[in-house]
């Protein structure tokens, strides 16, 4: 029946920002956020619960965490949104579920960057760019490297992008070196300015750096682990494997057909639109829209459709300079990037 209560589960309740709080000093017990009083606000909040677990199973109808909440390590569902994004390279990614030990990560990571003078940053991706901008403003007499694999920095962007942030690379004095891949050891690179002096950063092309400080900032990893325990209905029906983001369609259901109930939004969709916090919110929007839709028994009606805009993001260049920059809509005969530089 239309007025039946159904329950609908969302998986992730995550947002960007953490990396600037590994390098300015002071702010970063802000980072942390509980979700307790999210459904303050609502009619019957009682209706709303947050469980603080992690999803490590899925099956058609039915979530298994982690860890026992309310009696039970399953939560049935009529419907499932998953929002569990993607993981970074630390700092972007706290190693600790909770606030005290991640506050104190994030302090002995700005420590290890004070006390190095030179600090090398592997990435040219938004995280990379923003960072080594950051680290020359706050630090101007170290020495700050970013290496990037292509010659276009942020190449999901217009050229335009990259030649800004070049531009303002060369006015803060940052080393730039482009067209060439680092060669990240098994364990990755120390959190920490060494006493034994600066690590050696390997090359594809040969060529080897040294830095006492290294940032690895080379992307995202999709959170799809608790995934593998949902049957799919063909090989790759589920994931591209292309990328690793949750196939979906213009709906934002999963696009398994055996799944109209499961959807996926923001940076772990497949979607087509890029991976930012503006495209997530309206994405949430048209699945919240398409799920009240099932509830209330229009399931033959198609449903909302997403629509893909360009690529836009609002980027920091530093403390105080930033762009926000759009890629040109060439649906609408748009042939040059929209471009707003801004001092604040």
């Amino acid at each position: 029946m239309a007025g039946t209560l159904r329950n609908v589960v969302v998986v992730g309740g995550s947002y960007v920002g953490v990396p600037r709080f590994a390098i300015s000093s002071g702010h970063e017990h802000k980072a942390f956020i509980p979700l307790s009083s999210v459904f303050a606000g609502t009619p019957e909040p009682a209706r709303h619960q947050v469980a603080r677990a992690r999803a490590v199973a899925l099956q058609p109808h039915s979530l298994t965490l982690d860890r026992e909440w309310q009696g039970s390590k399953t939560i049935p569902f009529d419907y499932l949104v998953v929002a569990t994004g993607t993981r970074l390279a630390a700092p972007g990614t706290m190693p600790d579920d909770d606030k005290p030990p991640s506050v104190r990560y994030l302090q002995a990571y700005q420590t290890g960057i004070r006390n190095a003078q030179s600090i090398l940053v592997i990435g040219g991706g938004a995280v990379g760019v923003q960072m080594a901008c950051d680290l020359k403003e706050l630090y101007p007499t170290k020495s700050i490297t970013l290496v990037h694999s292509r010659d276009q920095l942020m190449p999901a962007y217009h050229p335009a992008l990259s030649n800004l942030i070049k531009s303002r690379f060369a006015e803060l004095g940052i080393n730039l070196v482009t067209g060439s891949r680092v060669v990240l050891p098994p364990g990755g690179f120390p959190n920490t300015a060494s006493a034994a002096g600066p690590v050696t950063v390997n090359l594809t092309s040969g060529r080897a750096l040294t830095a006492d400080f290294v940032i690895t900032a080379t992307g995202q990893t999709p959170n799809t682990q608790f995934l593998a325990t949902l049957p799919a209905s063909s090989q790759d029906s589920l994931i591209n494997p292309a990328n690793g983001f949750i196939r979906v369609q213009p709906t934002l259901q999963f696009a398994d057909p055996r799944y109209p109930h499961l959807f996926a939004v923001g940076d772990i969709a497949d979607s087509g639109a890029h991976k930012a916090a503006r495209p997530g919110m309206v994405q949430a929007a048209v699945a919240a829209r398409n799920i009240a839709a099932l509830v209330g028994g229009k399931e033959g009606e198609g449903g909302e459709r997403l629509v893909v805009q360009p690529a836009g993001i609002h980027l920091t260049l530093g403390l105080t300079r930033n762009v926000i920059f759009r890629n040109p809509n060439t649906a609408e005969g748009d042939t040059e990037p929209t471009i707003k530089l801004k001092d604040e």
